[in-house]
């Protein structure tokens, strides 16, 4: 029996767990020569390797917030730092992941995992080992050589969660990435993300529009207000880790479904 290939350690394995690594001061974004206003007043702070869910009515700026830390979008108000410097362009240090895996359907699994390495240039047998190292963590070992549209929905995501693993990115932002899918495939890739942040000790904002969801993965859910997108209340979970599927049947869980329920009501 040959032992799994192994993942280097991320730079947030060895650095300080409570460092401050995202923060926003009164963030505002505004489109269409001011007269749509997305995010008015934001302000947070995110602390290394915390999982946050970022949860609102539809249009009330969750994707803007999501675009403006990943350096595709410039605020109009205030500012957006990463690691104390302000954020004006895509970072190496971020990555992202929408609804829909957008990989490429002439390429293998192996091939589109291999993407961030290839467009950086040549690639070394280090590289192809850590892809599979990545396949595995995310439970498409044997899976290597098959192509997009053999794989079923939740399976593409996965190849498209390896993809951005790969991209050697400490901070991962996931735009509703498994929206698409039905309740127990999200269920259980909810499961396999929490496990697979534990191996590379990534830090997560997560959107999505499902309540127990956000509580089930985050440290903290931050609510938004419909727009302008202001962050009304930060919901501290403190539920215990690691959490598995049957926690969703505690009176603890659901008493914070309903907290961020009630908070979302007032909002609307």
């Amino acid at each position: 029996m040959t032992a799994s290939p192994q993942l280097d350690p991320t730079p947030a394995s060895i650095a300080d767990p409570r460092e401050t690594i995202i923060s926003s001061e009164d963030l505002g974004m505004v489109f269409a020569a001011g007269s749509v206003v997305a995010l008015q007043e934001v302000n947070f702070e995110i602390k290394r390797g915390e999982f946050i869910s970022l949860i609102g009515p539809s249009g009330c700026g969750k994707s803007t917030l999501l675009r403006i830390v990943a350096g595709l979008l410039t605020p109009t108000g205030g500012t957006l730092s990463v690691k104390g410097e302000p954020v004006t362009r895509p970072r190496p240090d971020i990555g992202m992941m929408f609804q829909k895996p957008t990989l490429l359907p002439w390429k293998s699994v192996m091939d589109n995992v291999m993407l961030p390495k290839t467009l950086g240039g040549r690639v070394t047998k280090e590289d192809k080992e850590k892809a599979v190292a990545l396949l595995h963590l995310v439970g498409l070992e044997g899976f290597e050589f098959s192509f997009p549209g053999q794989l079923s929905g939740g399976m593409q995501q996965r190849v498209a969660l390896a993809r951005l693993l790969n991209t050697g990115a400490e901070i991962l932002l996931l735009d509703e990435p498994f929206g698409a899918l039905d309740e127990f495939t999200r269920e259980r890739l909810n499961v396999e993300l929490l496990r697979i942040q534990r191996e590379v000790k990534a830090t997560i904002l997560f959107v999505t529009h499902n309540i127990q969801e956000a509580v089930f993965l985050a440290d903290d859910v931050f609510v938004m207000t419909p727009r302008p997108g202001r962050l009304t209340e930060i919901v501290d979970v403190g539920l215990p880790r690691p959490r598995e599927i049957a926690m969703m049947k505690d009176a603890d869980f659901n008493q914070r479904v309903f907290e961020v329920r009630d908070i979302l009501g007032g909002t609307i």
